[in-house]
């Protein structure tokens, strides 16, 4: 076996040599033999242990073997304990969907605050299988069924050529130690429910089980390659950006073959998953949407609108002081104040004639007429401008209206405040109270 994974290193997973390397140990069989191998293979590795503190004092046990096995070895060993079921309770998820997302958050934190190049877990061939067919009961498309992928990002899974069997006939020929699990054994989980009463099952109906299954991976990614080739000519037809926001063509969408499959390959990694609801955006009326735990999908007139969802707290406001030069949150903006000479006409007449042409990006605004701290917030309802050449008042609801903006842009628009009077709808129009004059004295600049 070790003269195998040598091979399969040189030829596939070249860029481990010379890396400091983290491998990922729970203590079992799997992780053990693969923490031995690349010892003895002289790699630079650092071992990881979490306790998720699910199985009492044997999670303890897990815990002090890891560490008793670095010392051993004399690698440097990390070890963490989580509290895995308030963290699942805490987030809505299962116990462990928990401990992975722990596991894999705190394995990233390590290697970049120890110099550390990739992350080695023990993933072999049942595993593959096992998730295949768990992938498969839950309903999927071909990314769950393609298999757990050896290279992904900073993790690496250098054991997928080899199955259990591989594993154990090297364990025990090496008389190496590990921990056994013994919840590997309780039926309660679904991946053991595959392992011990369903993949027996398909092994002895077909004893190449592996193999073969490795042959129908190697044709559904072959298949996925050619999906993800002509999604990403859809898309270069259908989509558009514009700030930080995707535009999907509704009537080019519906030119497709199957416009729900499309839409589910090019939103699948947005946490979407009511697709029905979001073909049937397709002929929904503007305003509607579909949400994710992160994104929005708006239907606006001849589009769809794809937003990543940014959460305030209602009526949130932003205090600007009065010699502030920049702020970044929770929008960009700069800020320059400038005195207007008066020794010479000619010069503030050309002054005024370059300021009152700027565009929406920047507004030059009567200095004397702000009130401190200004105030940077969202439209409130009632809230009215006087816009800058009209001639009298306009709702801000009826200015958006008129606009055509989308729900999402008028989410999206802030205003800029002199006390409860708004100076500018930010990156579209000024108040007319607020434009300088050449009788101005101070002016300043603000810049978006």
């Amino acid at each position: 076996m070790k003269t195998v994974l040598q091979k399969h290193i040189n030829e596939n997973l070249s860029f481990l040599k010379g890396k400091n390397l983290l491998i990922a140990i729970s203590g079992g069989i799997d992780s053990a033999v693969l923490t031995h191998l690349f010892y003895q293979l002289n790699f630079s590795i650092s071992l990881a242990h979490c306790n998720f503190m699910l199985r009492g004092k044997e999670s303890k046990k897990d815990e002090q073997f890891v560490k008793e096995l670095g010392e051993k070895l004399k690698v440097p060993t990390f070890t963490i304990q989580f509290e895995t079921k308030k963290y699942a309770l805490k987030n809505s998820i299962s116990t462990q969907m928990a401990a992975r997302d722990l596991r894999y958050n705190w394995f990233q934190k390590i290697i970049q605050e120890n110099n550390i190049d990739f992350i080695l877990t023990a993933h072999q061939k049942d595993d593959v299988i096992e998730t295949f067919i768990i992938n498969l009961t839950r309903g999927t498309g071909l990314d769950g069924l393609t298999g757990i992928p050896e290279v992904n990002g900073n993790i690496i899974r250098p054991l997928l050529p080899f199955d259990r069997n591989d594993i154990l006939i090297y364990a025990t020929k090496n008389k190496l130690q590990w921990r056994e699990d013994q919840s590997n054994s309780s039926l309660k989980y679904v991946r053991n429910k595959i392992r011990h009463k369903i993949i027996p099952v398909l092994k002895e109906l077909n004893p190449s089980l592996l193999d073969t299954f490795q042959n129908t991976l190697e044709n559904l990614r072959g298949s996925q390659q050619i999906v993800k080739d002509c999604v990403q000519n859809v898309k270069k037809t259908v989509v558009t950006s514009k700030n930080q926001e995707l535009h999907f063509n509704i009537s080019l969408l519906k030119k497709l073959s199957n416009p729900k499959v499309y839409l589910y390959e090019l939103l699948k990694n947005y946490g979407f998953t009511e697709w029905d609801d979001i073909c049937d955006l397709l002929d929904a009326q503007s305003g509607k949407f579909v949400l994710s735990k992160t994104h929005r999908l708006l239907k606006d007139r001849g589009i769809l609108i794809l937003s990543k969802i940014v959460k305030l707290k209602k009526n949130t406001y932003f205090k600007i002081q009065e010699n502030t030069t920049k702020i970044t949150v929770p929008i960009q903006l700069k800020f320059e104040k400038i005195e207007v000479p008066f020794d010479s006409k000619n010069h503030q007449n050309k002054i005024f004639g370059e300021l009152i042409s700027n565009k929406n990006n920047t507004i030059s605004i009567d200095f004397n007429k702000l009130t401190f701290p200004l105030i940077l917030r969202k439209k409130q309802k009632g809230d009215y401008f006087y816009p800058i050449g009209l001639g009298g008042k306009k709702k801000i609801s009826k200015f958006f209206k008129d606009e055509k903006l989308s729900l999402i842009d008028k989410e999206n628009t802030w205003l800029l405040c002199s006390g409860n009077n708004v100076v500018w709808i930010i990156g579209k129009r000024l108040d007319d109270r607020f434009k300088i004059s050449k009788s101005t004295s101070t002016i300043l600049n603000i810049k978006l």
